[in-house]
C-alpha cells in the first residue's frame, strides 16, 4: 500500500478522495488540514490526519508519504497564496522528499485564462501552478475538470489533452479520475481535460498511458 497525501483533504472534493483512497487496496490515505479541529471527522473514521499549512513548511507533511494528491484551494480568498505559491511550496517539499508522484487537480481554462472575466485570476494561479509543476522534475499527472457539479458520478468521463467544447462533470468523478492518476502507469507527465462523457474512467485514462 502506498501513502498518499491528499492536501485540501477537509474540502468537498478532497473528502471524496480521502474516502475512495480508503477503499482502495492500492493507497493509504494522510488526509492533511490546516486546523486541529478539523483532524476528529478523519480520525473517526480511522484516516490518518497530519497538520499542514500551505503557506508555512511543509516537509514535516511527507513523511512516509509516496505519493501527493493535490485538491486544495482557497474558494477565491487566497488565490496566489494558496492555489499558486501554497501549490508551489507543496511541489518544492514534494522533490526534497522524492515523492514518487504528484497528481494536481487543475481547472480547464487553466490554460487560457484572460478568456474568463470573472475567474481570470484563479485560471492563472492554477496555470502558474501547473507550469511549476512541470518543469519541477517531479512525475505529475494535471488534471482539468470542466465545471463541478455536486450530482452522483457515473463512472464515465470524456478525455482529451484539449477539449474543444465547455462542459460540466460530477466531484465523484473528478475525485475517481485523480485516484486513478495515481498510479505508476496512469497519465505520466500529462495533462489531461475531463468533462462528463460515455466512456469509463479507467477506459479512458488507458488510452492516454504512455
Amino acid at each position: 500500500m502506498e501513502n498518499v497525501l491528499v492536501a485540501g483533504a477537509n474540502g468537498t472534493t478532497g473528502k471524496k478522495i480521502v474516502n475512495l483512497l480508503k477503499a482502495s487496496q492500492y493507497f493509504n490515505p494522510v488526509a492533511m488540514v490546516r486546523k486541529e479541529e478539523q483532524q476528529e471527522q478523519f480520525k473517526k473514521e480511522g484516516i490518518t490526519t497530519v497538520l499542514g499549512d500551505l503557506e508555512k513548511d511543509l516537509f514535516h507533511t511527507l513523511e512516509h508519504i509516496d505519493k501527493v494528491i493535490f485538491a486544495a484551494g482557497s474558494g477565491g480568498k487566497k488565490v496566489i497564496a494558496v492555489d499558486q505559491e501554497g501549490a508551489k511550496n507543496l511541489m518544492n517539499a514534494s522533490k526534497k522528499a522524492n515523492i514518487k508522484k504528484f497528481v494536481m487537480l487543475s481547472s480547464m481554462g487553466a490554460d487560457n485564462p484572460k478568456a474568463s472575466e470573472d475567474l481570470q485570476e484563479y485560471l492563472e494561479a492554477k496555470l502558474n501552478a501547473d507550469e511549476y509543476l512541470k518543469s519541477s522534475g517531479l512525475t505529475y499527472s494535471i488534471v482539468r475538470p470542466g465545471s463541478l457539479t455536486n450530482d452522483a458520478g457515473t463512472g464515465k468521463i470524456k478525455l482529451q489533452s484539449k477539449m474543444n467544447q465547455q462542459g460540466s462533470i460530477t466531484r465523484d468523478d473528478v475525485a475517481q479520475t485523480l485516484v486513478r492518476s495515481l498510479h505508476d502507469d496512469a497519465v505520466i507527465n500529462q495533462t489531461i481535460e475531463i468533462i462528463q462523457g460515455e466512456t469509463l474512467i479507467g477506459e479512458a485514462l488507458d488510452e492516454v498511458a504512455v
